[in-house]
């Protein structure tokens, strides 16, 4: 298995109390595998990515105890130099908002070659050429003449693939999608998506792919981890999900899909609040 996650715990020590964010989440992914990781907006999903990822903010998040098995090597108990060389080679995330997470006073041709410079120990000269590379497998047009453009003189679908190319730079094992297609219209989302899942299969990486769009996972996902609260409520085949769900949340989510086919009719919502995390 190429990551396991077991019994894994976040919480945030904040004025008013201890927020468990994240409650005992166990997952896996083998190569070549996507999980997708599907729930509402508060529900750990990105948390437990980022402390996968080993990005999260310690204090004031703290992990009291869990696993993370990365090619059968416990995360939790490496050293941070020992992380960051993991970091971009073995294990990449992309982020949701590619404007904010791409440097604005940097060019694109910069921020892809850094990558080599740090991890591979390139020459700036070569490494630009490596950038060009990228940029032309992500198929982002003109690559030779736009690798000296900023982040703001590309459109949201082209800044998503800018940050694709970045997480494919060094072949990773693993890659983490944090919500990769929100604030993009529909027609580039499924650009985005297809473009993911193709290289995916060329370099045969597990993806881990964080959404809260059961549209977005049909297609592309093996399997579908349901989180809720902060745990894992249900864990199935993604086909078996939307044919037979077995959880009440899970049940309510889809239910609450807009249907083509039934125009006119209420919308559903699934009833009450989420919980209070605060312990």
């Amino acid at each position: 298995m190429l990551l396991e996650v077991r019994d894994l715990h976040v919480e945030f020590h904040t004025r008013d109390g201890v927020v468990k964010a994240v409650n005992g989440v166990n997952y896996s992914v083998a190569e070549g595998e996507t999980l997708a990781v599907l729930g509402e907006s508060g529900s750990g999903k990105s948390v437990t990515a980022q402390a996968v990822m080993g990005i999260l903010d310690m204090p004031p998040g703290k992990i009291p105890q869990g696993e993370i098995l990365f090619k059968d090597r416990d995360l939790l108990k490496m050293k941070k130099e020992e992380r960051r060389k993991i970091r971009g080679q073995e294990m990449a995330m992309i982020f949701q908002d590619a404007l904010s997470s791409l440097n604005p006073v940097l060019t694109v041709g910069e921020q892809l070659g850094e990558m080599y410079v740090v991890h591979r120990g390139m020459s700036r000269k070569d490494a630009k050429a490596k950038a060009v590379e990228l940029m032309d497998r992500v198929r982002i047009p003109a690559a030779k003449e736009r690798v000296g453009n900023y982040p703001h003189q590309f459109s949201g679908g082209m800044r998503q693939r800018i940050m694709i190319a970045m997480a494919l730079a060094l072949e990773p094992s693993l890659i983490i999608a944090d919500e990769p297609t929100t604030a993009l219209d529909v027609t580039v989302q499924a650009q985005v998506m297809d473009l993911l899942a193709e290289l995916q299969r060329e370099l045969n990486m597990g993806l881990i792919l964080i959404t809260h769009d059961l549209g977005v996972v049909a297609d592309v996902a093996d399997k579908i981890a349901v989180m809720y609260a902060g745990r894992i409520v249900e864990t199935s085949p993604v086909h078996e999900i939307y044919k037979a769900p077995a959880h009440p949340y899970t049940k309510g989510l889809l239910a609450s899909i807009p249907r083509l086919d039934q125009k006119g009719q209420e919308l559903y919502a699934i009833k009450g609040l989420p919980p209070n995390l605060l312990h």
